[in-house]
């Protein structure tokens, strides 16, 4: 297979995430995570599994990610498969919707949210 197809096609099957995320795939996860933003940061990634973008900037959040779970909590969602959520947090947390994208949540607020080339998992050791 040509190394176009490879980079763009739908056909192929989409990576897992072997990083240790934690799913987002129920709403009520969202007041979870408003209620974990109390006491460590959140951070979310919105990853559409169609999009070669969005694969390359989730293989380098998680080559860069280097924060333990007591730091903070990241958080996965497919949007694709569950649009509904990607949504709702667009609503809750007054941001535009993006794809790819992080949002960081603190004590109950979205404190930063970026997307595309501007997601770096080194500059998120200012919100830990």
């Amino acid at each position: 297979m040509s190394l176009f197809k490879r980079l763009f096609s739908s056909n192929l099957p989409t990576p897992q995430p072997v990083f240790d995320w934690i799913n987002l795939t129920d709403l009520q996860q969202i007041e979870e995570i408003i209620t974990d933003s109390y006491e460590r940061t959140v951070v979310i990634f919105k990853h559409s599994t169609r999009c070669s973008i969005s694969r390359f900037a989730l293989s380098r959040f998680e080559r860069d990610f280097l924060f333990t779970k007591e730091e903070m909590l990241p958080f996965y969602l497919d949007l694709l498969s569950f649009r509904e959520i990607s949504n709702e947090l667009a609503n809750r947390f007054d941001v535009e919707h993006q794809s790819p994208q992080i949002i960081v949540v603190k004590n109950g607020k979205a404190i930063y949210a970026v997307s595309h080339e501007n997601i770096n998992a080194t500059l998120l050791g200012r919100f830990v």
